[in-house]
């Protein structure tokens, strides 16, 4: 039997849209503050979470809550387990967008919301791809397992969760990343950088939403500063096209804002980091501040240090590439300033290097390192000629016309939970990334064109001998 996969989702467009459309709204950036036993990364993500398997249920699928946390929906049966992992949270939101967030709608035919792109609408296109093999009685000899965390932008605590209580799949994607695969994840490494002196003329000083973002704002209030202060910023500004700064003054303090452009941290040579700009600047308007460590650290040692060469650290893999830093937050606590660097690192690089490359230049910048032992990945990667990876490239090429390949990213997906685990869609090559930025859009042309693919790349996956 041929089945013509992409007619059979368009078939399903309306309510593949209208399903997406109910779980776009729902606001589930993860919230701490609002946290509770029965929502414990906040009552945004949990609502998502039951949207998806209410949906689940609806169609017939057996679903699955674990603590709020992650679920499942599940079909078929046999010995083995194919997982499809996604998540339903998505990334704070600022003030830069033209539309609601969480109000989707469909503009020059793109799909406008937080999450359109990360991880909404490819979790609604593979969605649906289960669905039409379910809705066809297509024979299968295998499990599929749909697997939905809720705090995949952050610490993992729901699949961590989850695996405490539920088995692995034997093999699986994610679709969270990009066509034709990923089969090769960077180790994500997390740096938090508390120092201990500052400059009395530096009244507060913070930028950035989540580390997993370069900073598309930053903000500092300082004081007591160099006369001909308007003039310097002026000629900063003029130096720095790209970014944008915005001052008030209330007699002696002077309140300075940079904007710049927040992109997904796993590529910040493409963006424009507000908070080490704005460092940069502060160093400049004053001889004080010119001395202060944190200052002197995001402003002369990691400004545009895209690749960790100033900071130490730098390492490239044939396959993977280059390491990638991005300093993605800048506040205070207990009235000290700290930093969090985000990096993105290929195999051959270990992280006790990467230890002691930060410990040595706490000596000269004189704070406090904490690594992110907790929540540092490793490397993970699936080779080319692994079936799972022939696999899914076939399918791809089938439907594209155009030759598949394998490729590593910066990027962290639930794929790495797997040890034959990739990521797989829902961007193509010719797709404009806005994961993570103001803006984010999923073309409707994308979204149904993934879910074909998902649809027959599943089936593949879990069909029996008889029927391949």
């Amino acid at each position: 039997m041929t089945i013509n996969w992409q007619e059979e989702i368009n078939n399903r467009k309306d309510d593949l849209m209208k399903d997406l459309f109910t779980l776009l709204s729902v606001n589930s950036v993860r919230d701490d503050s609002k946290a509770t036993a029965d929502a414990p990364v906040g009552p945004g993500p949990k609502e998502a979470l039951e949207v998806f398997l209410k949906i689940a249920d609806r169609d017939g699928f057996t679903t699955k809550n674990v603590d709020n946390l992650a679920g499942h929906a599940e079909y078929g049966e046999g010995d083995e387990t194919l997982g499809v992992l996604a998540h339903v949270d998505v990334v704070p939101v600022d003030d830069k967008w033209d539309t609601d967030p969480f109000k989707p709608e469909v503009r020059d035919e793109r799909i406008y919301a937080r999450g359109a792109s990360d991880d909404k609408g490819p979790l609604m296109a593979a969605y649906y791809g289960l669905k039409v093999i379910k809705e066809l009685g297509l024979p299968v000899a295998k499990r599929v397992r749909f697997i939905i965390g809720t705090d995949e932008e952050s610490e993992w605590k729901g699949v961590t969760r989850y695996f405490e209580v539920e088995d692995k799949p034997d093999f699986g994607f994610s679709p969270d990343a990009d066509f034709p695969i990923i089969n090769g994840e960077k180790g994500m490494y997390s740096a938090k950088l508390i120092f201990d002196n500052r400059s009395e003329k530096l009244v507060s000083f913070e930028g950035g939403l989540r580390e997993n973002m370069v900073p598309g704002e930053a903000h500092a209030v300082v004081t007591g500063i160099k006369a001909d202060a308007d003039q310097i910023i002026a000629d900063f500004q003029a130096a720095n096209p790209d970014i944008t700064i915005i001052t008030s003054q209330d007699n002696d303090e002077y309140t300075i804002t940079v904007e710049g452009k927040a992109v997904h941290a796993m590529n910040p040579s493409v963006g424009f980091n507000a908070a080490t700009f704005l460092a940069k600047l502060l160093l400049q308007l004053d001889d004080d501040l010119a001395k202060d460590d944190i200052l002197r650290f995001l402003g002369e040692l990691v400004h545009e240090d895209f690749y960790g060469e100033r900071l130490g650290i730098a390492h490239e893999d044939e396959i993977m590439g280059t390491v990638t830093v991005n300093p993605g937050l800048v506040g205070e606590e207990d009235g000290k300033l700290y930093t969090v660097l985000n990096i993105r690192v290929p195999r051959g690089k270990e992280y006790s290097e990467i230890d002691a490359t930060f410990a040595e230049h706490g000596e000269t910048y004189h704070y406090t390192f904490v690594d992110g032992t907790k929540t540092n990945k490793k490397p993970h990667y699936v080779p080319a000629d692994d079936p799972l990876v022939q696999t899914l490239l076939a399918v791809y090429e089938r439907q594209t016309g155009e030759k598949g390949h394998e490729r590593s990213i910066g990027g962290g997906t639930y794929g790495r939970l797997l040890e034959r685990g990739v990521a797989y869609g829902a961007l193509f090559p010719d797709s404009i990334d806005t994961m993570h930025q103001a803006n984010e859009f999923l073309a409707v042309r994308d979204l149904l064109r993934s879910a074909a693919i998902y649809a027959e790349a599943i089936y593949e996956l879990i069909k029996p001998e008889e029927a391949k």
